[in-house]
């Protein structure tokens, strides 16, 4: 479970995948220890998973704020333990107007999102309930992105993430090998643009970063 980084003579941190600062290290380091403390009880990642948790959860985190680093608000639904939506506000925590709001309909995993974001000194909001119904009711501002890892096909992450989409969000999806076949079948019912990225993490997976996204005329 070591860290894949090591720290250069000017105090920043050069992650195999990129660069973080000290502080960000710390931070990251503070929520990994987190997630291991309440794993046993919460289940936040696959108990498999365990032995690589900074390279196949925090390092493939690190890429949805890194796809789209101008935005500034995020909202990432179904949020889980906090893969990306702690991470991403981590990586915003030294932006005066940087925050992550996170929908999590399980009570216990939204209270552990709440020990993250505070413990790590980031800020967010995490909205406990169904993504329909939080979405449905927003009252939270305008939001710049909308992110999602390992929840739904595309065709269900666009219907989930058309309130804030449809007022100008981006929406920053990881996907696996299979990437090619969910855009395709989600282009029959949505129109958009599409910037595909390589993972950083997994050659056959992807970064895809959506904008302009509406729905067909049926």
């Amino acid at each position: 479970m070591g860290r894949p980084v090591v720290l250069n003579s000017s105090g920043k941190a050069v992650h195999k995948y990129g660069d973080v600062s000290r502080e960000t290290l710390e931070r990251l380091q503070i929520y990994v220890d987190l997630v291991l403390k309440w794993q046993p009880a919460q289940n936040l990642i696959a108990p498999s998973t365990i032995p690589d948790i900074w390279t196949r959860h925090v390092a493939d985190s690190l890429q949805t704020q890194w796809s789209y680093p101008k935005a500034r608000t995020w909202v990432d639904i179904g949020s889980g333990g906090g893969f990306p939506g702690v991470v991403t506000a981590i990586l915003l925590a030294d932006e005066p107007d940087g925050h992550v709001h996170m929908i999590e309909s399980n009570q216990r995993k939204a209270a552990f999102l709440r020990t993250a974001l505070r413990e790590t000194g980031s800020s967010g909001t995490v909205h406990p309930g169904r993504i329909e119904s939080v979405a449905k009711e927003w009252r939270h501002g305008q939001v710049d992105a909308v992110s999602a890892r390992a929840l739904a096909s595309l065709d269900l992450l666009f219907q989930l993430a058309e309130p804030f989409t449809a007022q100008g969000a981006k929406a920053v999806f990881h996907k696996g090998q299979d990437f090619q076949r969910e855009v395709n079948e989600a282009s029959d019912s949505w129109a958009f643009d599409l910037v595909e990225k390589e993972s950083l993490v997994d050659p056959v997976s992807r970064m895809l970063v959506f904008s302009n996204i509406s729905a067909r005329s049926k």
